[in-house]
């Protein structure tokens, strides 16, 4: 699933090619999203031009001269930048036709992607109002953290995936983060010290960096704008790499299940 890396590095690879640029028209070829596509949005944003691209936790935003769009990529979702005059494939959802003759095509296998449109202050959107700090935001910090994990009996891992928390920290990097700050995914959230709290935080900022910068990690079906893969697959160190040894002391990695979602770590390296 496309999580925080792999949206920004999509809106970075968009934003050249979109932001100036006129809608000529909304083509829905498939409105049968995880929400379905509302079907006066192609007449509400023909006309209008890009001013700017946004991210919220895993939404693409796009302003609009009188409104925005929101996008998420789903599980399977990628925006490509495309001549429009490329013949579509199979899973080509939706494209926004620019008056450049080049268009974004949102390709999304599962359909548990999203397209939506408020003429209202974005920050307001159901979607989004509930979200928490960014992971990048100064408010995410070792006190706000420690502060919400006091009373929490939930293991550390599940609660960084808590988007009421903190946004877009998906299952890879909470496993490559508690990685980094040494510290095991099946420990209590109350039990960290306040060191921990200030060690997680940097951890989870120092991996998020990382993979953007890398075009974010394609286990699948992701790809970045350009159609290229993400390779911060390359540089994982705990993910998906159970029984293998830890590339820090050569101990053999772990794996469990946590809410259903597999989780890798280091016996020896976290606590």
């Amino acid at each position: 699933m496309p999580e925080l890396p792999e949206v920004e590095t999509t809106r970075r690879g968009i934003e050249p090619y979109a932001v100036g640029r006129r809608i000529v028209r909304l083509a829905v070829h498939e409105p049968r999203l995880r929400w379905p596509v509302a079907k006066g949005m192609p007449r509400q944003v023909a006309g209008q031009r890009i001013l700017a691209t946004g991210r919220r936790g895993k939404y693409l935003l796009f302003d609009l001269d009188s409104g925005t769009l929101l996008l998420h990529l789903g599980m399977s979702g990628s925006l490509r930048v495309l001549p429009t005059a490329t013949a579509r494939t199979l899973h080509d959802h939706v494209e926004l036709v620019l008056d450049s003759g080049q268009s974004l095509r949102f390709n999304d296998p599962r359909r548990f992607g999203s397209l939506h449109y408020t003429n209202r202050p974005v920050h307001e959107h159901p979607l989004l109002i509930g979200l928490a700090p960014e992971p990048f935001d100064r408010r995410f910090n070792a006190d706000y953290l420690w502060s919400v994990t006091r009373r929490r009996r939930v293991a550390i891992k599940q609660l960084l995936m808590n988007s009421h928390l903190v946004v877009g920290v998906g299952n890879i990097y909470a496993n490559e983060a508690l990685f980094r700050a040494r510290i095991r995914p099946q420990r209590q959230a109350r039990r960290l010290t306040r060191a921990e709290a200030a060690r997680l935080v940097r951890a989870v900022r120092a991996v998020l960096r990382a993979a953007i910068r890398v075009g974010g990690t394609t286990l699948r079906d992701y790809v970045g704008a350009d159609g290229a893969a993400g390779y911060f697959r390359q540089k994982l160190f705990v993910y998906e790499r159970a029984a293998q040894p830890c590339r820090i002391c050569r101990a053999k990695l772990r794996h469990l299940n946590q809410g259903q979602r597999s989780s890798y770590y280091c016996p020896t390296c976290q606590k």
